[in-house]
């Protein structure tokens, strides 16, 4: 069977670690390209020495003439090499993509199908990050610190004073690099943490902003944001105060260091150690031995923010890796069986259900009925798969329907959540669940829970747009719409979970007439709902309190015995159900 998500049938995967490696050839190929670049960076270290000792003396214009055109020519071969080098690393961040972006879409939703609380777009914006890092200035500096040490074998081999000094200079900024990312990283988590919430709060004040327009709550609301906001303003101030006073001591030092050179070698030349042009090229080789380290320095933010996401990343598809392939099932008839489910939210030791049994043949329809926060809509998640239980089972005609291929399973699958949910696009579009829509399928489906008219009364009929999360519809509306998806191609198993919260009248009629309709085309149907008027459809019917079945059986014997009956001394006493099994 196919795992959705973790807990089942897991090796520890870490898909991130394994995307890097796909692109060691890439950067490879950068490193290679890193050698030349380093290289003819020193072109102007070169043309200095050549001018001062060769030109200078010679008094030769050909000699110049030639030196120049060469530094010409290297100078265009290092830009169209620095191009070669981002742009592999840009194929690589696009190579990372296209490996990953499934994953990552995969984990997303399954963290918020899962907790609930996901972080939305947060993981693909992450995975941009990284994209984005992988050509930035500051991962090639990270290529480029080892060919410092190229730079700095030549002052070196120039003289070990001025090799001992750029050494030190190094050391200086390593320790500058290494504090900033100590200083730096509590503050700018914090930041990042708290922009999270505060963009998570504003998203959820414009889902709401019906409510909160009407009853003036638009102040307390505002106020609330701006705390939110403020804390994450503060944190990353503390952040950006650390970064730029580091990234300005990092430039302080680079630029000391170039005139120290410089005054050595001043001091090299006067005592006859080093050629007067020597001087001059050990104050840029020592610049060229701290600039990686100064764009590392500077770049700090960038990398901390990648090492974050990074993380986050790691995290959540080592935690919903994608489902394994596995042997396709036959298409399934209808039939039910939970056996003695155990369950609560995901993630949690909360549980809801308490020891759940019944079983429904191919065909049969049953009634849920409950006072709040018995277990209801639990019940239903775990009816259509969402929710794993913690023990017990639910299977589909014999299989375990959690574990089930969903891209199989869906088609044979109906269900109507108790929020309804419309998405961006057509009438047409969300009852046909975004595949290519079928209109004899759609037009039974609309038929069936009283839409047609409806619809044709819309200028553009089936082609009408609904809007953002179906705002173009009214309540009643959207709720029939999301009956007519549920029911879309005459699905074998259908749950409704208060189908009827939104119905008028004449909605009520019509979902009647679709539980008769989908009666006579022996699908097995589960409705929960406070409502009497939908049993005249149902066979069973089962009362849940506290997560336990209190009755069950037909319909007409648990109204029966839950009517309220006279005691002896002539008072109405209320039944209190025993437990059953439909």
């Amino acid at each position: 069977m196919k795992p959705d998500f973790p807990g089942k049938n897991q090796k520890n995967k870490r898909p991130l670690d394994d995307a890097i490696r796909l692109l060691f050839p890439a950067l490879k190929k950068t490193l290679f390209f890193s050698i030349f670049t380093n290289i003819l960076v020193l072109t102007p270290s070169w043309y200095m020495l050549e001018v001062y000792d060769r030109v200078v003396n010679s008094r030769n214009f050909t000699t110049l003439a030639m030196i120049t055109i060469l530094v010409i020519v290297s100078y265009l071969l290092l830009e169209v090499l620095e191009w070669v080098r981002r742009q592999s690393m840009y194929e690589a961040g696009l190579q990372l993509d296209r490996q990953l972006r499934e994953q990552v879409f995969h984990a997303t939703f399954a963290e918020r199908l899962q907790s609930g609380s996901g972080v939305g777009v947060l993981y693909l914006k992450d995975l941009k990050t990284i994209r984005d890092f992988l050509p930035s200035s500051a991962f090639l500096s990270f290529i480029d610190v080892p060919f410092a040490l190229l730079v700095l074998v030549l002052l070196f081999l120039m003289d070990p004073l001025l090799g001992w000094f750029a050494l030190g200079g190094a050391c200086v900024q390593f320790m500058i690099g290494f504090f900033n990312e100590r200083r730096i990283r509590e503050p700018l988590e914090k930041a990042n943490r708290n922009a999270m919430v505060s963009q998570s709060y504003a998203n959820g004040v414009i889902r709401n902003a019906q409510v909160i327009e009407s009853m003036g709550m638009l102040g307390h609301i505002h106020e609330r944001w701006i705390e939110r906001q403020r804390d994450f303003l503060y944190q990353q101030a503390d952040a950006s105060d650390h970064a730029g006073t580091n990234a300005a001591l990092s430039k302080l030092v680079q630029g000391l260091m170039s005139s120290m050179l410089l005054g050595f070698g001043c001091f090299l030349s006067l005592k006859g150690e080093l050629g007067g042009s020597g001087m001059i090229v050990a104050s840029i080789l020592g610049g060229r031995v701290l600039a990686p380290l100064v764009q590392l320095v500077a770049g700090w933010r960038q990398i901390e923010n990648t090492r974050e996401a990074y993380v986050r990343l790691d995290r959540v598809l080592s935690s919903y890796p994608l489902p394994e392939e596995s042997m396709s099932l036959p298409a399934p008839t209808g039939a039910l069986l939970v056996e003695g489910v155990v369950a609560g939210p995901p993630k949690t030791n909360l549980q809801v259900l308490k020891g759940v049994s019944f079983r429904l043949v191919p065909g049969a329809s049953l009634a849920v009925v409950g006072p709040s926060a018995s277990g209801k809509t639990t019940l239903a998640r775990l009816l259509v798969g969402i929710w794993p239980a913690i023990n017990g089972k639910v299977r589909l005609d014999g299989s375990d329907i959690y574990s089930w291929n969903k891209n199989e399973l869906g088609q044979y699958i109906g269900y109507l959540p108790q929020n309804v949910e419309l998405f961006e696009g057509t009438i047409a579009e969300n009852i046909a669940r975004f595949g290519k829509p079928d209109p004899e399928k759609v037009l039974l489906a609309c038929r069936m829970v009283g839409l047609e008219g409806l619809i044709s009364s819309f200028p553009k009929g089936y082609e009408t747009p609904v809007g953002d999360d179906g705002a173009y519809l009214s309540g009643g509306e959207r709720q029939r719409v999301a009956l007519a998806r549920a029911i879309y191609g005459m699905p074998k198993f259908v749950v409704l979970d208060e189908p009827n919260s939104s119905l008028d009248e004449s909605g009520d009629a019509a979902l009647l007439n679709t539980l008769m309709q989908l009666k006579a085309q022996e699908c097995t149907v589960i409705v929960i709902t406070h409502r009497k008027n939908v049993l005249a459809a149902i066979d069973y019917m089962l009362v849940l309190v506290d997560g336990q079945i209190q009755k069950s059986g037909r319909c007409e014997e648990v109204l029966a015995a839950m009517q309220p009956k006279p005691s002896p001394n002539g008072a109405v006493t209320s039944i209190q159900p025993a437990g059953g099994a439909a």
